[in-house]
C-alpha cells in the first residue's frame, strides 16, 4: 500500500469552518458508542478518545482525505450488552486486526464479500440494532422524566433540521447534567492504561462476535467505504488498502488501551454532509478527541444519566437499523436480525451465510 495508490496528496488538508463542520458530522455515531462504552464496560475513555484522535489525524493525512475512523460496532454493542467482556472485546478487535491484516496484505477481501453477501451484512446490522435498541430502552425507563427530556430534544433538533446532528444534542444534555451533579472536570494527562486480563483460552464469545464484526467490515468499512470514496472523491482506495489500515489500526490501538476501530460509509458520508472535502476535518477531530481527552474523567462518567445514555443508544440503533432495512433479500435480512436477537449475533451471522448460499443455488436451478 502506498500514498501513490491512493491517488491523493498530503497537501489536500484545509483548516476552515466547513472542515470542522465535518468533523463534527463524523462523531454522530462516534462519541454516543464510546460514551456507552466508557459508562457501561471498565475501558479507560481518555485513552479510548486519544487514540481515535491519533487515528484520525494518521488516516487522513495518509489517504489525504476525510476518512472515517468508528467503533468496530458490532463488538461495541456486544460489549455494551453485556455479552462479551471488556477482555473478550479486547481479544476479539486483536482477532479481528489480524484477520483484517491478512486479507487486505493478500488481496482477498472482494472474495470474502462475494462469499458473505449484503443481505447477511444488513442482518448482522439488523440484530446489532436490536441489541441496541433493548438495551436503550431498558435504560431509559430507568428515569423517564430524564429520558423525556432526551427524547424533546431529539424533538427540537428535528424540527429545526439538525436531524442528523441529533444524537449530539442529547449527548451534551448527558454531559451538561453530569457536570451539574459532579462540577466542572478538571484537566488530567491519561497516563499508562490498566489493559484487562487476558486469558490463553478464546472463547466462542470472541469468536463469533468476530465473524458478525468482520461481516459488517467488510460490507460497510471496506466495500462501502471504497465506493463512497470514488462517488464523493473520485479517488480509488481498494478494499484492500482499507482493510490492511484497519487491520493495522486495531493491532496498534488495543494493547494501548484502545477499543476496536474501523473505516466507515457513514462516518464518510457525515464527514462530507456537514462540509469536509479535505484532511483537514480529521486534524482538527483529532485534536478535539484529545482535548476532550484530558476532561473526561472518571467523575464525570459516573455522573452522566443512564437514561440520556438510553436515549443515546436508542438513537444509535435507529440509524443503525436503517442501513439494515437496506436489503435486497429483507425476509433473510430480518430474520438473521431477530435469531441474533434472541441467540447471538455470531451464530445468526453462520446462519445467514449458509441461509444465502442455499437461496442462492434456488435461484440458479431455477
Amino acid at each position: 500500500m502506498s500514498l501513490s495508490s491512493v491517488s491523493r496528496s498530503v497537501s489536500t488538508i484545509e483548516l476552515s469552518g466547513s472542515e470542522l463542520s465535518g468533523a463534527l458530522g463524523d462523531s454522530i455515531t462516534v462519541l454516543p458508542i464510546v460514551v456507552s462504552l466508557a459508562v457501561l464496560t471498565p475501558i479507560s475513555l481518555p485513552h479510548v478518545l486519544l487514540l481515535f484522535g491519533a487515528f484520525q489525524v494518521v488516516w487522513g493525512v495518509y489517504y489525504g482525505l476525510p476518512i472515517s475512523v468508528e467503533p468496530m460496532k458490532a463488538l461495541s454493542a456486544l460489549a455494551i450488552a453485556g455479552s462479551i467482556s471488556y477482555a473478550e472485546l479486547a481479544v476479539a478487535g486483536l482477532l479481528a486486526g489480524v484477520v483484517l491484516l491478512v486479507l487486505g496484505r493478500t488481496h482477498s477481501l472482494s472474495r470474502v464479500e462475494r462469499f458473505v453477501g449484503t443481505p447477511v451484512v444488513r442482518g448482522v446490522q439488523l440484530a446489532v440494532s436490536l441489541l441496541l435498541l433493548k438495551l436503550g430502552l431498558g435504560l431509559a425507563v430507568s428515569n423517564l422524566r430524564v429520558a423525556a427530556l432526551g427524547v424533546a430534544l431529539v424533538v427540537v433538533a428535528m424540527a429545526v433540521s439538525y436531524r442528523s446532528a441529533s444524537s449530539l444534542v442529547v449527548l451534551g444534555a448527558g454531559v451538561a447534567i453530569a457536570v451539574a451533579t459532579a462540577g466542572v472536570p478538571t484537566l488530567h494527562v491519561p497516563g499508562v492504561p490498566t489493559l484487562p486480563t487476558v486469558g490463553l483460552g478464546v472463547t466462542d464469545q470472541m469468536v463469533e462476535g468476530t465473524l458478525a464484526q468482520l461481516a459488517m467490515t467488510v460490507g460497510n468499512a471496506a466495500v462501502a467505504t471504497s465506493l463512497l470514496f470514488s462517488d464523493l472523491f473520485d479517488a480509488d482506495v481498494s478494499v484492500d488498502e482499507l482493510s490492511t489500515s484497519m487491520g493495522v489500526m486495531n493491532l496498534c490501538s488495543v494493547p494501548l488501551g484502545g477499543i476496536p476501530m474501523c473505516h466507515g460509509s457513514g462516518g464518510l458520508a457525515g464527514k462530507y454532509a456537514f462540509g469536509a472535502r479535505t484532511a483537514g476535518a480529521n486534524v482538527i477531530l483529532g485534536v478535539l478527541y484529545a482535548l476532550a481527552a484530558l476532561v473526561a474523567g472518571a467523575g464525570l462518567l459516573a455522573a452522566f444519566p443512564m437514561a440520556i445514555l438510553g436515549v443515546l443508544l436508542v438513537l444509535v440503533s435507529i440509524q443503525l437499523g436503517r442501513s439494515g432495512l437496506q436489503s435486497d433479500r429483507l425476509a433473510l435480512s430480518a430474520g438473521i436480525g431477530v435469531l441474533g436477537l434472541v441467540t447471538n449475533v455470531g451464530v445468526a451471522f453462520l446462519v445467514g451465510v449458509a441461509a444465502l448460499q442455499l437461496l442462492e443455488r434456488v435461484d440458479l436451478s431455477r
